[in-house]
């Protein structure tokens, strides 16, 4: 009876062993797999080239195509990660139960929305930076402002008519009004030129001026030094303008 239970149990001993043998044998001599698809994302599933799938496991991965095609071997079992700049990392697991040599899907990548905090940016440090800048802003027109008031001088309109020489037209009424005004006409030879020394209405005024004190003013001084304008040369101008 021992003699029998011994052997069954030798028996038994030697089918478990076996069983478990065979089953390491299969784990050992699992076979590669071509693993194959796309990878997509956002709303319209559009490609995305050059994303990263990577095996951790192996230690290795690939990026896809500008289609978002990829295809790199992977054993059953393996967890692969896909990562793309915008779009969440997302995990595929190969099943393990395969009898194909290939193994395709199409992974769909979800956006990554992130809201940052609101930035102000000020183009100076303090206020009183920013009013200096203000007071010294130049306009875009600056430049056209300048020419026009230089060209609006009335001393520059001056010296561009005594500098512009006078045309057919303006030669003939010149030389009609000298003619008929100048001191030369028989209008100008008829009446005698006043003489204000012996006005009697001048000496008045002048006697006023003396008693206002006008003669004492800087305004009178500086009026007494400057020449009338009509009495003004063409000579005159074109030294001023120098």
């Amino acid at each position: 009876m021992k003699k029998l239970l011994a052997l069954l149990g030798l028996v038994l001993f030697l089918f478990i062993g076996a069983g478990l043998f065979s089953v390491a044998f299969a784990q050992g001599q699992e076979r590669q797999v071509t693993f194959t698809g796309f990878i997509t994302g956002g709303k319209t599933n559009e490609p995305l080239p050059n994303a990263y799938i990577y095996i951790p496991k192996a230690g290795k991965g690939v990026l896809s195509a500008p289609n978002g095609y990829f295809a790199l071997p992977v054993f059953p079992g393996d967890s692969i990660i896909f990562s793309y700049v915008g779009f969440k990392t997302q995990y595929h697991i190969i099943p393990r139960r395969l009898s194909d040599l290939t193994y395709s899907a199409v992974v769909a990548l979800q956006e990554d929305v992130k809201t940052l905090a609101e930035v102000k940016v000020y183009p100076y440090a303090t206020e009183q930076l920013f009013k200096e800048a203000f007071v010294s802003l130049k306009l875009p027109d600056q430049m056209e402002r300048d020419n026009l008031a230089r060209n609006t001088d009335p001393a520059a309109i001056m010296r561009q008519a005594a500098t512009m020489p006078m045309g057919a037209i303006a030669n003939h009424q010149n030389f009609v009004n000298q003619q008929f005004f100048g001191r030369e006409s028989a209008y100008g030879r008829s009446n005698m030129t006043t003489f204000a020394f012996t006005n009697p209405f001048a000496w008045a005024n002048f006697i006023r001026s003396v008693k206002r004190g006008d003669f004492k003013s800087k305004e009178f001084r500086s009026e007494l030094n400057k020449a009338p304008r009509e009495n003004m040369t063409r000579k005159d101008i074109l030294q001023d303008g120098n």
